[in-house]
C-alpha cells in the first residue's frame, strides 16, 4: 500500500495558495484492506474512507468507463493493480492530476507543473469530455486563478464546446450547476465564470437567461459598453470588488434580466426592465434551487435598483414607501446589500469604475432618521390600534422631509 496526497492540496501549494482540504489516493489496497486498518468507509459508488484519526478522505486508485448521460454514467474499477499514473489520468486538468508522496517527492506524469508554471488550464486526455461537470469546473478554476493570469488552453476551450453542443449538459442536475455557480461566486473574480461558459457556448444552455442580454442594446449615453451582456458582467466585476457577499453578488448578475424581454422596437430603452425582470430570476431561481435568501434580495435589487439611482428625486413618502416595502425595519443588513448592488451597477460601465454613488450615504441617512421615531411615545400620546402605525408612517416621513429640506438649503 503506497500513500499520495493528490489534486487540490498539491496545486494550491505549488501555486502559494492556502490549502484548505487535503485528498489522498491509496494505491495497492482494497476495501477489505482499508476497512481492516480502521478506515470508515463513506462512499456508497466508490471507494472513499475517512481516516480513524484525522477524519480526511483516503479513495482507493480507480479507473472509470463512461456508461451513461450526465457526469454519474460512470463505473469504476479499484484493483489493487490501478496505478497512480492510471488513478491521475481521470483526473480534469493537469494542475490537478500531481500527487506527492509521504516523503515529499511529486510524481507528474500529465505535466501539470508546466501548466501551472505556464498558468494555463488544461485537460488530462480526451476522456475529458465523458464528463459535463468539468465545463463548469473549468469555468471555475478560470475564475478562481484569473487573478494569478490563468486562462483556459484553447484545446480544452474546444473540448468544452463540443460537450455543450452535445446535449451532455442537459443531463447535469440543478444542484450540482447551482454548486459550482456558488463557488464561483464566491471567487475573487465570478465574472470570468460566465465569460468562459459563454465562449465554449454552454451559457445559452445552463443560464439561458443571462445569454439572452447578449447582443442586447442600452443607450450609448448611460452605456458607453452599449451590449447588456456585457454590462451584466462588469456590474458583477464591480460588485464583487465591493462585496463578498455571494446573495449580494448573485443579485449583481441578475438585475437586469428584464432587459432580454424589451421589445426591439424600443431598443435601446428598457423602460420597466427591473420588474419585467423579476418572472426571469423567480425562473432561474426555481430551475436551478438557488437559496431562497439570493432569490430574495435578487428579486428586491431587480425591482428597486432605479429607484435607487433616482434616489434624491424620490419624495419622502416614497422612500418610507421603499423601506417599507422591502421590510427594512426588521432586516437592515437588505438595504446595506441593495446599495451595494446598485453602486456596483453604477460602476459596471465603460468608463465609470470609480464612480462615487452619494445616493448610498444619503438612503442611509434616511434610513437611520426615520428608525429614530420613538413607537412608545407615539403610544403616550393616546393613539391606538392602527393609528399607532399611521402615525408612525406620518412621523417617519416628516423626519426624510426635514432631512430632504436641510440638504436643499445646503
Amino acid at each position: 500500500m503506497k500513500i499520495y496526497l493528490v489534486g487540490g492540496a498539491v496545486r494550491d501549494t505549488l501555486l502559494n495558495q492556502t490549502v484548505v482540504d487535503k485528498d489522498y489516493v491509496v494505491v495497492g489496497s482494497s476495501v477489505e484492506e482499508m476497512l481492516e486498518q480502521g478506515y470508515q468507509q463513506v462512499g456508497k459508488d466508490f471507494p472513499v474512507f475517512l481516516h480513524p484519526k484525522t477524519q480526511q478522505e483516503y479513495a482507493l486508485a480507480r479507473t472509470e468507463r463512461k456508461t451513461g448521460n450526465g457526469y454519474q454514467g460512470f463505473s469504476c474499477d479499484a484493483n489493487k493493480q490501478v496505478t497512480l499514473e492510471e488513478d491521475l489520468l481521470r483526473r480534469d486538468l493537469t494542475i490537478n492530476a500531481i500527487a506527492q508522496d509521504e516523503q515529499g517527492t511529486l510524481y507528474d506524469p500529465y505535466q501539470g507543473i508546466a501548466d501551472i508554471e505556464a498558468k494555463t488550464l488544461r485537460h488530462v486526455s480526451q476522456a475529458f469530455v465523458e464528463d459535463p461537470l468539468r465545463v463548469l469546473r473549468v469555468a471555475r478554476f478560470a475564475a478562481r486563478f484569473n487573478h494569478l493570469g490563468f486562462t483556459v488552453a484553447s484545446e480544452t476551450m474546444q473540448l468544452m464546446t463540443d460537450i455543450a453542443n452535445s446535449g451532455e449538459l442537459e443531463h447535469l442536475t440543478p444542484e450540482r450547476v447551482w454548486q459550482e455557480c456558488d463557488k464561483a461566486l464566491g471567487s475573487q473574480s465570478p465574472q470570468i465564470f460566465f465569460e468562459v461558459l459563454k465562449q465554449c457556448q454552454a451559457l445559452v444552455v445552463l443560464f439561458p437567461e443571462i445569454d439572452a442580454l447578449f447582443g442586447v442594446p442600452q443607450p450609448e449615453k448611460w452605456h458607453p459598453e452599449i451590449d447588456s451582456g456585457i454590462h451584466t458582467l462588469m456590474v458583477l466585476e464591480q460588485t464583487s470588488l465591493l462585496s463578498r457577499n455571494k446573495a449580494v453578488r448573485f443579485a449583481a448578475l441578475v438585475h437586469d434580466l428584464g432587459k432580454a424581454l424589451t421589445p426591439k422596437q424600443d431598443w435601446p430603452k428598457h423602460y420597466g426592465h427591473g420588474q419585467k425582470g423579476l418572472t426571469a430570476i423567480k425562473k432561474l431561481c426555481a430551475r436551478i434551487k438557488v437559496p431562497n435568501d439570493y432569490r430574495d434580495l435578487a428579486l428586491l435589487v431587480s425591482d428597486q435598483h432605479q429607484n435607487i439611482h433616482n434616489a434624491f428625486e424620490l419624495r419622502a413618502e416614497t422612500i418610507v414607501k421603499l423601506f417599507d416595502k422591502a421590510d427594512f425595519w426588521r432586516k437592515p443588513q437588505r438595504l446595506t446589500d441593495l446599495l451595494l448592488c446598485c453602486h456596483g451597477d453604477i460602476r459596471g460601465r465603460t468608463g465609470f469604475e470609480h464612480a462615487l454613488y452619494p445616493q448610498a450615504e444619503y438612503l442611509q441617512q434616511c434610513y437611520q432618521l426615520a428608525t429614530q421615531v420613538d413607537v412608545q411615545s407615539i403610544i403616550a400620546e393616546g393613539h391606538q390600534g392602527a393609528q399607532i402605525k399611521n402615525q408612525l408612517q406620518l412621523k417617519r416621513i416628516q423626519r426624510v422631509n426635514d432631512f430632504k429640506l436641510q440638504l436643499v438649503k445646503i
